[in-house]
Formats: C-alpha cells, sequence, structure tokens
C-alpha cells in the first residue's frame, strides 16, 4: 500500500501513479486495469477507483467498455 500525501485527494495521487506505469510501458496498450486489483492494492474505497479511471478516460489513457472493463488505450506516438 502506498503512503498518501494528506494534502492532495487520494484519486489524483493514484492516478499519478497509473499515468507514470502507462507512459513507461509497465501498462501496456490494451491492459486491463482491475478495479478490485486497484482497490487492493492501493487500500482504497470504489469510489475512489473510479474516480481515477473517469479521469484517465477523461484524458483519453484509457478506455471503457460497458461489461468488459477499462484498458489502456493506444496512445499517439509522441514527437
Amino acid at each position: 500500500m502506498m503512503e498518501f500525501d494528506p494534502t492532495r485527494p487520494k484519486w489524483t495521487q493514484i492516478a499519478d501513479v497509473i499515468r507514470k506505469r502507462i507512459s513507461t510501458g509497465e501498462y501496456p496498450v490494451n491492459y486491463l486495469l482491475s478495479e478490485t486489483k486497484l482497490e487492493q492494492e492501493f487500500g482504497v474505497a470504489r469510489v475512489t477507483v473510479r474516480k481515477v479511471t473517469r479521469a484517465l478516460r477523461e484524458e483519453g489513457l484509457i478506455i471503457t467498455t460497458h461489461g468488459m472493463g477499462s484498458f489502456v488505450a493506444a496512445q499517439p506516438p509522441k514527437n
């Protein structure tokens, strides 16, 4: 479980971690982001994980398919 900065919302800190994992390739394209696993890893409630996935979806980093889950989206090439 990670140590959270008490001055920032937990969901923003978790989103930062996941963004980094996506950018480094630790979470490759089409990687399934399991809400249950994220809850367990970070020790947070489902509502917190859903805030994370909503933010990442709005940024275009993940795609959510109803009934299947959230997956890392293909990223445009960096120039």
